[in-house]
């Protein structure tokens, strides 16, 4: 990951050439989701007047063991008294949560993805009016032997502003259940992998709380942790200009 080259996730970045994505029958997880919950939520940069917008995740999601394949539903809302106008959610996948599908949604191109990522898929809206929400079915896989976080940005069309971003907040289990059919996790956990023989897990610290990403956009709150993703390379960028 150190070796790629950091980029904008723009309009063109974004297109529906690169959609094509696997889209998993049977997956897991679907009918565990417990309540949603905004956890690891941030507001980043202001919006417009009267508006609010926010994400939430599910509380609990469920891992199937054999095929790690699990189901998450991502919701954005705009919580104000006016309309959102043209906005877009991004859903990015880190460590061994890997997202497959977002309904609906363009997958970014690999040299689109912040740094740290292993995946991502963006979803444009032309408009959320006040009070609406709107849910996102994603597909994805987790590999237990590792940890796993999840990011939901919500920025303007063109990915110059992030008024709110939730994560990269983990999913995980402190009980890890090998021999059962599926694994439960939940949001806000670290997972900790079955043992023995299980995965290494990947070394944490301040160096990875730290995901630079392209020119274009805001701060990205790393796992409870205050990180930088957007925002040093815009404001970098606007001083070149």
């Amino acid at each position: 990951m150190s070796s790629r080259r950091t980029a904008v996730v723009a309009g063109p970045l974004v297109a529906a050439s690169f959609s094509a994505v696997l889209i998993f029958s049977g997956t897991a997880g679907a009918e565990d989701e417990g309540p949603a919950s905004g956890k690891g939520g941030k507001v980043v940069d202001e919006a417009p007047a009267g508006v609010k917008l926010t994400t939430s995740l599910p509380e609990k999601i469920s891992v199937d063991n054999g095929s790690e394949k699990t189901a998450i539903t991502a919701t954005v809302k705009n919580e104000g008294s006016q309309d959102s106008g043209k906005i877009r959610l991004l859903v990015v996948g880190f460590d061994g949560l890997v997202v497959k599908n977002v309904e609906g949604c363009s997958a970014i191109p690999e040299k689109g993805l912040p740094e740290g990522s292993n995946s991502g898929f963006a979803c444009p809206l032309d408009n959320l009016a006040a009070g609406k929400s709107k849910s996102y079915a994603v597909d994805a896989t987790y590999d237990l032997g590792k940890t796993g976080k999840i990011c939901l940005p919500v920025q303007t069309s063109d990915g110059k502003k992030t008024f709110w971003q939730q994560g990269p907040v983990p999913f995980g289990t402190t009980n890890p259940s090998p021999d059962a059919p599926a694994t439960p996790l939940l949001l806000g956990t670290d997972n900790k992998p079955a043992g023995p023989g299980g995965k290494e897990l990947p070394k944490t610290g301040p160096a990875r709380d730290l995901l630079p990403l392209g020119a274009a956009g805001a701060s990205l709150v790393a796992a409870g942790v205050a990180g930088m993703w957007w925002s040093q390379r815009r404001r970098t960028g606007r001083q070149e200009v």
